[in-house]
């Protein structure tokens, strides 16, 4: 029997996040593992009016791709998805696979090159996601081995997964409303500032954030989702910053990540574990080792760390920062081919001032900020 939930999370995604309408192309995909989410949103999309085409893909084909290609196929155009997301209105994808250390053992370099191959289709989705063209979500599908990642049973994940977005409530589109709307206050305060500085333990950073634009993460782009963010100006940070949680590529982890960053550019790199992997993603290309990405996130249903960015950046308490392409819908230069998040704790003494005036504090938002300003 289909878990209620799923069906409800089906209508969510393509009545609110993407707002289906007849006749849009949507491209739906995701991992077998994840058939029955597919067969739910397929559903919905069709009710709506919209010409539907899937990929199903293969965790297993992938891993083999992944272990015997060379590295001139690794980096060839994935021609499929880079065509269909030319031609979609909407994309609407599920991460979840069985495996998720299925990638543990494969040298760095592999991993490089594959992600160089994904090069001309994040392109295409970049450019569309920033003109507007294409409608994009992506959400969580539970299964035992992201349940195994979180040190849970697949019923309790199934339950952390649909409760972080609010699926569990009688109108979830309207409590994801409700979000936007204390979402939207925060970023008129912050689209007037010119730079940000954080402090936590381990980390001294300021970042230039003049005339770019702080977008509202309120369940239309990742779901669930909680948090705001915009793309810093790509030579305006300076100083270092520790990530408290263990960065996670691939199913690959490295932890203790600790970067310096000069003008925009990282100068310095070290890690606890993992370092080879960490020099190998901002390697990629002249874009990884500069920063696509600054957020604050909001989700406080969140409050464990699951190895799992889709909800780990959401945690109420965290900021986290990513190397790589950014938003240019925030009006994000940088290009790369790589997007990675990577999660910083503020809730032991961590601040954010902007333009010098103390806005966050101890994993908080000061509300009394914004009823200074009358927001």
């Amino acid at each position: 029997m289909t878990d209620p939930r799923l069906n409800k999370l089906a209508k969510l995604l393509v009545n609110y996040s993407t707002k289906v309408k007849p006749g849009d192309f949507v491209l739906v995909m995701c991992d077998e593992v994840a058939e029955p989410w597919m067969v739910e949103v397929v559903k919905e999309s069709i009710k709506a009016g919209a010409h539907v085409e899937t990929i199903l893909n293969s965790h297993e084909v992938g891993c083999a791709k992944l272990k015997y290609s060379t590295d001139e196929q690794l980096q060839e155009e994935n021609f499929i998805l880079k065509y269909a997301l030319e031609k979609a209105d909407v994309w609407i994808s599920a991460w979840g696979n069985k495996n998720t250390k299925a990638s543990s053992n494969v040298d760095s370099k592999k991993i490089q090159f594959s992600v160089k191959g994904a090069k001309s289709w994040r392109k295409v989705y970049s450019d569309k996601m920033g003109d507007g063209s294409l409608r994009w979500v992506g959400t969580q599908f539970p299964v035992y081995a992201y349940a195994q990642e979180a040190s849970m049973s697949l019923t309790e994940y199934e339950d952390f997964v649909y409760g972080a977005g609010l699926l569990d409530c009688e109108d979830p589109v309207a409590e994801w409303k409700k979000v936007s709307e204390n979402h939207e206050r925060w970023i008129k305060y912050l689209n007037n500032k010119k730079e940000v500085h954080i402090i936590s333990e381990g980390t001294d950073i300021k970042v230039n954030i003049d005339g770019r634009k702080w977008i509202n993460c309120d369940g239309q782009v990742n779901f669930p989702d909680g948090e705001i963010f915009t793309s810093p100006v790509e030579n305006g940070i300076n100083g270092h910053i520790t990530f408290s949680f263990p960065g996670i590529y691939m199913g690959k982890e490295i932890e203790g990540i600790k970067l310096e960053v000069k003008d925009g550019k990282v100068v310095k790199a070290t890690a606890d574990k993992g370092e080879e992997l960490l020099h190998s993603l901002l390697e990629i290309d002249e874009g990884a080792s500069r920063f696509g990405e600054v957020a604050i996130g909001t989700n406080y249903g969140i409050k464990k760390f699951t190895r799992n960015m889709l909800f780990d950046e959401k945690i109420g308490g965290t900021i986290h920062m990513a190397i790589g392409d950014s938003m240019p819908e925030a009006g994000g230069k940088n290009k790369s081919a790589i997007h990675w998040d990577m999660l910083c704790n503020m809730r032991k003494g961590g601040k954010i001032y902007a333009d010098g005036e103390l806005f966050y504090e101890n994993g908080y938002l000061k509300e009394e900020i914004l009823k200074k300003y009358n927001l």
